[in-house]
């Protein structure tokens, strides 16, 4: 299809959907179909995340994300899905709508051929990932809701096991860390974006306030191994559970040296993406960060889970910033884990779903089918 053709199917799409078309949704909106139809039909819709606060990383600082909505519809059932994209991940919401709108899910008359349907996906074009996860999610919480059960279920796992969510405090001044950490009342883990020159400062600010646990997360921050082992010793000495991504994925024995000899345990982040890095993490980290939209979605991230923990390496469920769609789907997951990091829908004010909740600090499952969500 030339672009001429292509625009025409969209004005074609947004005129059935009765949808005001700003230039971005124009080039973006799948074509809604409705009806009966026994076949999948895929939509989907861009949509800015707005953050509550500026969020500040060692690599850069954001006041929204980019975010693209996802339904999947069969036989009058819809699946809800999301693709998230800060900025690391090299998606934008034109990526991800030209990724989606080159599918032809209508080919699937069965939805329970998950296997098929994601293998088809996972073959249309390279890398994609965020875009890919969209997909495994509304199809996951389609399925769900024709069998009739949450997926936590589907899975055999047991809801009352999720740990604790922690709440994440970006890089910022001390007046504005002092009153995220006042904002952090309702739960029981802290999480710091550290990398930058002051990180000490910043510990000592939240600790001035708080001592609740924290987890550190330096965002390939720290680029001396040393250095940062001079860190890690510091932060043990000041009730921290662990240290997220502490030197450039790249820097693999550098990461190993400091895993030998570190007191608290080093999680892979952004060194991991998909399964088979879950291997080559081994020996280098104690444990591996997934996130949806690095994996492609739900059924790797479950095939990630059970990997890492016969190779005895710890877990963590974590996110991009995202509405309660993905946060939820994650959520699923949150019963294998040892540590949780679901706050991404926390963080915006403009949530469309309503999901999991945190109940005492606790990562909450809503007893839905599906991956458990409603829209609001």
């Amino acid at each position: 299809m030339n672009r001429r053709d292509f625009l025409k199917t969209t004005a074609m799409g947004l005129v059935t959907a009765g949808v005001a078309a700003s230039p971005l949704l124009g080039a973006c909106a799948g074509k809604p179909k409705k009806g009966r139809s026994g076949k999948l039909n895929l939509t989907f819709e861009p949509y800015d995340l707005k953050l509550i606060h500026p969020f500040t990383v060692a690599v850069n600082t954001r006041t929204h994300t980019p975010d693209v909505q996802v339904q999947l519809e069969y036989d009058g059932v819809i699946g809800y899905g999301e693709a998230s994209m800060p900025p690391y991940l090299g998606e934008t919401q034109e990526s991800v709508c030209k990724f989606l709108g080159s599918l032809d899910l209508g080919q699937f008359a069965d939805p329970f051929r998950m296997d098929e349907i994601l293998e088809y996906v996972d073959s249309a074009a390279p890398d994609n990932r965020a875009a890919k996860a969209s997909v495994d999610i509304a199809l996951h919480d389609l399925t769900g809701k024709l069998l009739g059960q949450p997926w936590y279920k589907i899975w055999g796992l047991s809801p009352e096991k999720a740990p604790d969510t922690s709440f994440t405090i970006g890089i910022d001044t001390a007046d504005v860390v002092r009153k995220k950490v006042e904002e952090t009342s309702p739960y029981n883990v802290i999480k710091v974006k550290m990398g930058l020159d002051n990180d000490k400062e910043l510990v000592e600010i939240i600790r001035s306030v708080t001592d609740k646990p924290l987890c550190v997360d330096a965002n390939q921050g720290w680029k001396d191994k040393e250095k940062a082992l001079e860190m890690i010793e510091w932060l043990s000495e000041r009730n921290t559970l662990f240290v997220e991504q502490p030197l450039p994925k790249e820097m693999i024995d550098e990461t190993a040296w400091i895993r030998e000899r570190s007191p608290l345990p080093i999680m892979a982040d952004e060194f991991l993406q998909r399964l088979p890095d879950v291997r080559r993490a081994e020996g280098v980290y104690d444990g591996i960060n997934i996130k949806l939209m690095k994996s492609t979605g739900l059924r790797e991230a479950y095939k990630m889970a059970v990997l890492a923990k016969a190779l005895g390496m710890k877990l963590m469920i974590g996110c991009m910033t995202e509405t309660s769609c993905a946060i939820t789907a994650a959520a699923q997951l949150a019963p294998m884990m040892d540590w949780a990091d679901l706050d991404g829908n926390l963080l915006i004010s403009n949530d469309r779903f309503d999901g999991a909740r945190i109940v005492d600090g606790q990562v909450t499952l809503p007893d839905r089918p599906g991956i458990g969500v409603v829209p609001v």
